[in-house]
């Protein structure tokens, strides 16, 4: 950084020390103020995030005391190390880098059919996007689960059961679960990947003609290799990267499909290498000694640099070679057949080296869940912790401690990550079923609860808010404005102009254009308004990249063929194919006026005027549009006067140097982009042929240099842009969306904050911010003006903070500027906007801002676009979203979600998002709850039995309990929903408490844990207290209510009822009643498993107490009133209101009779842990007597007194 200064070492004395900081600080404020004169006067002018503000500089942080406490802590560290670990960590990076490294990518020479003569060995041309193989499947997937915490945790406590002396119960109660799991994740990974073999298999198995001297073979895809020579079909995927020698079109050119490569969807036009394309037959190909010199392979697409030679020529051929020479990998032949040159293979193909793996997303909801786990975790250890020591560490403690973690590891639940998945699958399942929605699709099934936790949307405008369909709207020629209303007039002057050329050449059979001089031997005079305006039309209708395709359903397969060239000529069945929406537009204007593009191949392009004539222009040069220059050009010679001239039209930053000096384009560009409007500024330039020819040179020169080829062109066609003659200035605007204006609305309702980031200008991004209500007309807006420097960057800063409730509109490049000095101060104002508008965004500076939003607010985020240009902003959202629009694909197929429309988001978020996250809370808290009430009973149950690490259940009562018991009543709560669709986006306003976390956080799960604790310690005593002194029947009472009390807990929780929910409690319901059939031996007696039952005798309990237990449980109606009571005090905190009075004043007699009872035992009671537990007793028995949570506080303080 420009504001420090080297280090050195600091004196040890004081005044030395103070002096030293003092000429430090001096020499440091002086290197500053030589940087940057602007920010002298920073100290007198403190940067305020508001009144109380903040005085910290972001750029400030660098300082030198700072430095100098790490330089001293590196030494010191490694005076106390020894070097020892600097010399470990540097030989483990060069260890792993060496174990690492990647083959150097080089540059090379390829030889046309002739793969012997290749000097390295290149990688095979298989496609290989599978994960495993038939040797590292198991142990992969196997290593992705068991990487997991919890995953090996249930491991470890499964493999425990082989060790006898801490076996607990029967094997597969704790294999079941765990192989569930595992076989659930096996199979899923199974099929993915056998599906991952078939599509490489498919795509490696295509045939293809391979051109040798013996004539054609057919080869699979999968054995091409560099420098063979290719044959690729129409509508034939090509294999590998190739250089195009031939085709069979006359033109020299055919068309691709990129979709699947850069997911646009406009045909690209690719040229053959012209001295392959003269050759006469086929196979002189192999006549000639000719080869190819390319690049090393690289990541861009969009860009190529090689050159053809061909050497039995004298003198030798050397032709410069572009993108528009390739044929990429994974794209469609679109038209005729094509022969190429295989240059790349493999992993080095364009498209395997922009395949990357996106980053996976974890939701908010799973981050959560995951510390809410540790935290049972915790309570597992303290639980069996507390358990030995009331043991009194007796004994081997520690194998009782590691049983008692057996005994209590359901507190863990197993399944929550299986319900939670099996929930996101059936919420993406209803998102794509949703008729209001249709064409949605869900790419990513992991995160669909994310949709309900938004609170920063950043949206793309072109395309995404509009329709980008683009409608010439405006053409401007300095004086005169011509709209969509007087398009006429254009259209006569066209017709009149071109009316007198034919009327004065009527003899001559081709017609012509006006011939005109170069205007540099002619005197400038005053052009007429028709003139004029056939100047611009003209030049509109020849600076372009258009190509006309003519559709022919004339084929004996009745399939569509499209042929370039069509004599006829009709315009029923034209269409136009380019990379960019605006020129189509353009064209199809000029059509409309009377002058219509009907022929263009690679040397020429044919105009048809108003009255049927064709003109024929040459063109001599094309210059493509680059981001990097924001123009293109074209050089064309009028083939009846010979004239050439030299088009270019581009955006009105580049093209304002570029013209001559005018007074109205840069007012004009305001206006048009204030109406919404996208502006191309057109000019023109009249070449001599000595000044076209010496141009000429010099860039065919610059175009066959291997190195900084790109920067070479550029200066030479630099060279021509000088004092071009401005034409006109056209508009063309981009329609909103439907309903975007009450989307938007909707979601700042629900308390999204919206930004917008576009490419587009900054008048043209205000326009469109305030047409779409993304700004409202009455709020405010504080436009960013340009900053170049820090203290320009300072100031704006301050006098955006005293603005309060207003939009912030700030270009690209100011952006760039307050993000280097003022990351935070500029963070945190914008987050104060009610929306923001980026306009001049670069690809790159989207996925920033999104990065710089999660980092300094930690909110949830959510981009949403349409084209190349948003994937990166998609990939680093939280959640993506992507619009299948007019620009292709590939923002859809990147996204965690797709959608057709803007307009969809509102029910994606209102309605799927939120009913996602608060079902996937209900689910979530339910399976942590149905774990929290069982362990609790498990804990009561050991209590009672001198703390022994006896289990409760055993076998298939534990395994079923979490599966065919209770898994499909809890797994029903998917289907519920506390409001109905039209409520949520009616009242958008529910969605904002989403956003607080408050359907899952630490309090709702204290919650659950005491409610857990409440009615498993209910249960268990209810049955306990109701058993004759064998206690052999408490697993059949205690369980039966622990599966009657989880059923109606679900029933009491759902609050919109769905058929399938009704099923799924009668079907639980249904399972276990027939498995009391089938499971006597675990429901008949307590197994004590050699335990001495005389340990276990309430003899101390008066008469009255023991004579409740003497009657045969099969046969007593209290056996039966027991367990329904158990289970609906249980539930009675859920309803306050259920009609159980007569059922609650049973109870309170109940409750009255065992409260004297267990107090006459507490006084016969001599041993301190019998009064302990009967105290507890007393306690919960009076807790269930109470009906209303107003009475909890009052129950805790009768607890404590009587422990006291």
């Amino acid at each position: 950084m420009a504001d420090q200064i080297p280090l050195r070492p600091v004196p040890r004395s004081a005044q030395r020390r103070a002096a030293y900081y003092s000429s430090a600080a001096a020499a440091q404020r002086h290197s500053r103020y030589q940087v940057e004169d602007e920010s002298s006067h920073l100290d007198e002018m403190p940067l305020m995030m508001s009144e109380e503000g903040f005085e910290n500089d972001e750029s400030d942080y660098h300082t030198l005391p700072r430095a100098r406490i790490s330089q001293r802590r590196r030494g010191l560290e490694w005076f106390i190390c020894g070097g020892w670990k600097f010399l470990c960590t540097s030989c483990s990076d060069w260890l792993i880098s060496f174990c690492r490294r990647k083959k150097e990518l080089k540059a090379r020479t390829v030889w046309l059919g002739c793969p012997e003569k290749c000097e390295e060995k290149y990688p095979k041309n298989a496609i290989k996007n599978q994960k495993y193989n038939i040797f590292t499947f198991i142990p992969g997937v196997l290593y992705e689960q068991f990487k997991f915490f919890l995953n090996l945790y249930f491991l470890v406590v499964s493999c425990s059961q082989f060790v006898p002396a801490l076996k607990i119960g029967y094997l597969y109660t704790y294999w079941a679960p765990l192989g569930f799991v595992l076989t659930v994740t096996v199979v899923r990974e199974a099929v993915d990947e056998f599906r991952r073999y078939k599509r490489d298999k498919e795509m490696n198995s295509q045939l293809y003609s391979k051109l040798t001297v013996r004539g054609k073979v057919q080869v699979k895809s999968s054995d091409i290799q560099v420098g063979d020579l290719i044959i690729v079909e129409k509508n034939q995927r090509i294999p590998s990267d190739m250089v195009f020698l031939r085709t069979s079109e006359k033109t020299g050119s055919c068309f691709i499909r990129t979709d699947q490569l850069d997911g646009e969807t406009d045909w690209k036009l690719k040229v053959a290498v012209s001295c392959t394309q003269r050759l006469p037959a086929l196979g002189d190909l192999f006549s000639i000694n000719a080869y190819v010199y390319a690049q090393k392979p690289q990541l861009d697409i969009h860009s190529f640099e090689g050159t053809f030679t061909r050497e039995d020529s004298d003198p030798a051929v050397h032709e410069s070679l572009s993108i528009e020479n390739t044929l990429w990998a994974s794209t469609v032949v679109a038209s005729g057949t094509v022969i190429g040159v295989v240059i790349y293979t493999g992993k080095e193909t364009r498209s395997v080296m922009n395949t990357s793996n996106p980053k996976n997303k974890v939701g908010l909801l799973d981050l959560e869940l995951n510390q809410l786990t540790k935290a049972l975790f915790l309570a597992l250890v303290a639980l069996s912790v507390v358990m030995v020591t009331l043991q009194g560490f007796v004994g081997p403690w520690y194998r009782n401690l590691f049983r008692f973690l057996l005994l209590f590891s359901y507190i863990i639940p197993i399944s929550l990550r299986v319900n939670l998945d099996m929930g996101k699958a059936a919420y993406g399942w209803m998102i794509m079923k949703d008729d209001n929605i249709p064409g949605t699709v869900v790419r990513t099934s992991t995160i669909p609860e994310e949709l309900g936790r938004l609170v920063y949307l950043l949206t793309d405008k072109t395309g995404t808010l509009t329709q980008n369909e683009m409608i010439f709207k405006r053409l401007h020629l300095g004086t005169v404005s011509y709209g969509t209303d007087t398009m006429d007039e254009i259209q006569s002057h066209i017709i009149s102009s071109y009316s007198q050329v034919h009327s004065q050449n009527s003899g001559n059979s081709t017609s012509s254009t006006p011939s005109r001089k170069p205007q540099s031997s002619a005197p400038k005079v005053r052009k007429s308004v028709s003139s004029r305006i056939h100047e611009a039309v003209k030049a509109i209708a020849l600076c372009h990249n258009v190509t006309p395709v003519y559709e022919s359903r004339a084929g004996v397969s009745g399939e569509t063929e499209y042929a370039e060239v069509d004599q006829d000529f009709s315009d029923e069945n034209r269409t136009y194919q380019a990379s960019s929406p605006d020129e189509v537009a353009l064209v199809q204007w000029t059509e409309s006026v009377g002058l219509t593009l009907v022929n263009r191949d690679l040397t020429s392009m044919q105009l048809k005027t108003p009255g049927g004539h064709i003109l024929t222009y040459y063109i001599l040069q094309i210059f493509p549009f680059t981001s990097e220059s924001k123009r293109m050009g074209i050089i064309v010679r009028d083939e009846s006067s010979g004239e050439i001239t030299f088009y270019m039209k581009g955006a009105d930053v580049a093209m304002s140097t570029i013209v001559q000096y005018n007074d109205w384009l840069e007012e004009e560009c305001g206006n048009m982009a204030r109406e919404g409007l996208r502006t191309l500024v057109v000019a023109k330039k009249s070449l001599t042929e000595e000044q076209y020819q010496d141009f000429e040179s010099r860039y065919n020169q610059a175009k066959l240099s291997i190195h900084d080829r790109n920067l070479k062109v550029a200066a030479v066609v630099e060279s021509l842009e000088r004092e071009m003659e401005l034409l006109c200035l056209t508009g063309v605007e981009d329609q909103l969306q439907a309903d975007v204006r009450p989307t938007l609305e909707m979601l700042r309702n629900a308390g999204i904050k919206i930004w917008m980031l576009t490419g587009d200008k900054l008048e043209t991004a205000t326009c469109i911010a305030k047409s779409s209500h993304l700004v409202s007309r009455t709020q405010d807006i504080h436009i960013f003006r340009p900053v170049a420097t820090r203290g320009e960057a300072h100031l704006e800063l301050n006098a955006f903070r005293r603005k309060h409730d207003c939009a912030l509109v700030i270009s690209g490049d100011s952006l760039e500027v307050c993000l280097k000095y003022y990351e935070h101060e500029f963070v945190e104002l914008s987050c104060q906007c009610p929306a923001v508008v980026c306009c001049r965004c670069s690809p790159t500076q989207k996925a920033h801002i999104v990065k710089l939003l999660q980092h300094h607010t930690g909110k949830r985020t959510c981009a949403i676009g349409d084209g190349g240009n948003d994937v990166s902003m998609i990939q680093a959202a939280d959640c993506g979203i992507g619009i299948e629009g007019k620009e292709g694909k590939q923002a859809s197929l990147a996204a965690d979600f797709s959608i057709t429309q803007f307009k969809h988001i509102g029910r994606l978020l209102m309605v799927h998002g939120r009913n996602s996250y608060k079902r996937s809370a209900a689910l979530g808290q339910f399976v942590m709850h149905r774990g929290l009430i069982i362990s609790t009973m498990q804990a009561v149950f050991s209590s009672v039995f001198y703390f022994a690490s006896v289990p409760l259940y055993q076998g298939f009562l534990m395994v079923g309990y979490a599966t065919i018991y209770t898994m499909f009543p809890v797994f029903s709560l998917v289907l519920d929903q506390d409001v109905k669709p039209e409520m949520a986006l009616l009242y958008p306003e529910l969605y904002k408490d989403l956003t607080k976390g408050r359907s899952l956080s630490f309090k709702t799960f204290l919650i659950w844990v005491l409610i857990s604790i409440y009615q498993g310690g209910i249960l268990m005593y209810g049955a306990l207290l109701l058993f004759e002194s064998e206690f052999v029947h408490v697993v059949a009472i205690s369980f039966t209510a622990l599966i009657l009390t989880e059923l109606l807990m679900v029933a009491l929780t759902i609050r919109t009822w769905h058929w399938l929910m009704v099923v799924a409690e009668f079907l639980s319901l249904g399972c276990y009643v027939a498995s009391l059939a089938f499971l006597n031996e675990y429901f008949a007696r307590l197994q004590m498993r050699g335990t001495s039952k005389s340990r276990y005798r309430y003899s101390h309990l008066s008469p009255d107490f023991q004579e409740l237990h003497k009657a045969e449980l099969a046969a007593s109606p209290l056996y039966r009133q027991s367990v329904f009571w158990s289970f609906l005090r249980c539930c009675l905190y859920h309803n306050c209101d259920l009609p159980v009075e007569s059922v609650s004043n049973h109870c309170c007699k109940l409750s009255s009779t065992l409260h004297s009872q267990v107090l006459e035992a507490q006084v016969l009671s001599s041993e301190l842990l019998q009064a302990y537990l009967v105290k507890v007793i007393i306690f919960l028995w009076f807790f269930t007597h109470t009906r209303l949570r107003i009475a909890y506080s009052l129950c805790f303080r009768v607890y404590g007194f009587m422990l006291d």
